[in-house]
């Protein structure tokens, strides 16, 4: 983030807004999950604001401290609660992070990982931008809001650059059947449309992380919500869409209301980590179509009875949609085979039966063929007699 003074407490000027810890988003809530979780020799309450390559960003009391990563536990991410204490020598230090209400996480960006990388902790809202100043990519908004839903936060679509485009009112309309559900929000941070409605979709005391391509607009936005220029913004190349990372760490950034904004940088790529319940609220549809098929081991391909085909061909169901279901449930289970060595070493059993099983399969149907020929000469031979 970019600054003037290089500390984000000072962009909250008014005194009717929270101060200190309550700038970042400490409501009775959070102070009774403190309470819950008590740590031995533990004396203050913080929350982490940034990651940086060596050190925390806390807020801690009325001040920021840059403190070092926990030694032991769960690493923290921007939007952990922590418990601060001294060390050996007297300085503070981050004793123990808080469980998590909700997380954001993906897979690491590695075609054969098959660990989370957590990019975020602790938000009420997962606002996924979407630009109509270019192409919408339906598979990257579907991939995101499954992890958005996934995350136990509340997933929000965000139109930004609604005044860019003739074709805004087109963008939006497909960005609503593509959300199933999501609710919908639209922009122009120049113009400053769509901004009080934003902030009504946010609890008091709130976080809303905000997720986007590089260029989305981002940056703009959270310089209209807050007032004031605490990001810069870049030019988006015509060419291919692609905008300068404005942004290059996850950071929080309080609003007047006791809103806290969580900043990210533009993410190319959403591999899914373990977001099965997340498939299922993106997809409700799909798998509710899939529940009313004639047979329960349905493969959805030529069976009679089959629901989703039937919903396919009648244009109930976009193909395209039901192709992205499918890829998303095979990138899930095969991340869960990697992960798992006893489920992947069923799954080879069971490819190991299915192969045997069609090999007997198939000399079975030769046998019946060879003695329906045999049975057939016979009964040849015996008409010519």
């Amino acid at each position: 983030m970019h600054n003037s003074s290089g500390n984000p407490l000072d962009n909250i000027s008014n005194t009717t807004q929270p101060s200190g810890l309550g700038a970042y988003g400490y409501t009775p809530a959070v102070a009774r999950h403190f309470d819950q979780h008590p740590f031995p020799g533990a004396a203050e309450r913080g929350r982490v604001v940034r990651v940086d390559r060596t050190l925390l960003l806390v807020a801690v009391g009325d001040s920021l401290l840059h403190l070092p990563y926990p030694l032991s536990g769960e690493p923290a991410v921007t939007g952990d609660w922590v418990w601060i204490g001294p060390n050996r020598a007297g300085d503070r230090q981050i004793l123990a992070v808080l469980p998590r209400r909700s997380e954001l996480s993906r897979k690491r960006a590695f075609e054969d990982s098959s660990e989370e990388q957590v990019l975020a902790a602790n938000m009420d809202t997962v606002g996924v931008v979407v630009p109509v100043d270019r192409p919408l990519t339906h598979n990257r908004l579907e991939r995101t809001l499954v992890a958005a839903w996934d995350s136990g936060a509340t997933p929000l679509v965000i139109v930004t650059k609604a005044d860019l485009a003739q074709v805004a009112d087109d963008v939006v309309g497909k960005v609503i059947l593509q959300a199933a559900g999501v609710e919908v929000v639209t922009t122009s941070a120049e113009n400053g449309d769509g901004i009080d409605e934003l902030m009504s979709r946010i609890p008091p005391g709130g976080t809303i992380v905000l997720l986007g391509p590089s260029g989305a607009g981002k940056s703009t936005l959270i310089n209209a919500l807050v007032g004031g220029e605490v990001q810069q913004t870049g030019e988006v190349r015509s060419g291919d869409f692609k905008g300068k990372h404005t942004t290059t760490s996850r950071e929080l950034v309080p609003l007047s209301n006791g809103t806290v904004l969580m900043d990210t940088p533009g993410v190319r790529g959403f591999g899914l980590f373990d977001a099965g319940e997340g498939l299922g609220g993106m997809f409700a549809d799909v798998e509710e179509l899939a529940s009313g098929c004639r047979f329960t081991d349905c493969a959805h391909g030529n069976e009679p009875g089959c629901a989703v085909r039937e919903a396919i061909d009648h244009g109930v169901l976009e193909e395209r949609r039901w192709n992205s279901y499918l890829k998303m449930q095979r990138e899930l289970a095969a991340l869960a085979r990697r992960s798992d060595v006893a489920a992947q070493r069923a799954y080879h059993r069971e490819w190991h039966q299915k192969v045997v099983s069609a090999g007997k399969s198939q000399r079975w149907a030769e046998r019946e063929a060879s003695e329906r020929e045999d049975g057939a000469a016979t009964k040849n031979r015996k008409r010519r007699r």
